[in-house]
């Protein structure tokens, strides 16, 4: 944890890794085996599970729950209170009514490509991956794939549009050509693929 900043009332387990220059706050708690890169914010009650990877310049909101194995690369945004699942078939008992533990299940994670966004309150119900630089909306329910740019709302959530980069709707200018209204930059979409350029 060399150049990290951990809150006192925060646990960080000693078998976790935890880059430079993160901020670990009150309350949240970074599991074993996590590896958690540089100049990332762990906000105030977030959880990060056991082996659960996150880049450099990651920040989990307040009460953001990442639940293992859960990956999240590089400039990933998870909104308050977002949840990251990680059981298929959740129950607490076996079919028998024995309380199930770790033999009696199979994590499955969510995959978060670089600078996507997650909002507040959303749930990625695993196993799911959520594309480069796309933004889920605060409140939505995630149970397939995003793609790479996709503005997905509602419950479930679905595809109303594209972001580009800088989380802003892309705005269409014919031809399948779109422009980010805050950079300039283009984007091309050809058969529900959107690509930079």
């Amino acid at each position: 944890m060399t150049d990290a900043v951990v809150a006192p009332t925060a646990d960080v387990d000693p078998r976790s890794q935890v880059g430079a220059g993160t901020r670990v706050w009150h309350l949240a708690q970074v599991r074993e085996d996590a590896v958690v890169g540089r100049s990332c914010v762990i906000g105030r009650g977030a959880y990060v599970g056991p082996g659960v990877r996150l880049g450099d310049n990651v920040k989990l909101q307040n009460y953001a729950l990442v639940y293992e194995p859960a990956e999240l690369a590089d400039g990933v945004f998870i909104g308050p209170a977002a949840v990251l699942t990680n059981d298929e078939y959740p129950r607490a008992v076996t079919p028998e009514g024995r309380l199930k533990g770790g033999d009696d299940w199979t994590a499955v994670g969510v995959v978060v490509g670089e600078g996507a966004a997650i909002g507040a309150r959303a749930v990625c119900v695993a196993p799911v991956r959520i594309g480069r630089w796309a933004l889920v909306a605060a409140g939505a329910v995630v149970t397939k794939d995003v793609p790479d740019f996709a503005l997905v709302v509602g419950v479930p959530a679905r595809r109303v549009g594209w972001v580009g980069r800088a989380g802003e709707p892309l705005v269409a200018k014919g031809d399948g050509q779109f422009v980010c209204p805050r950079s300039g930059s283009v984007y091309t979409e050809v058969d529900g693929t959107l690509t930079e350029g």
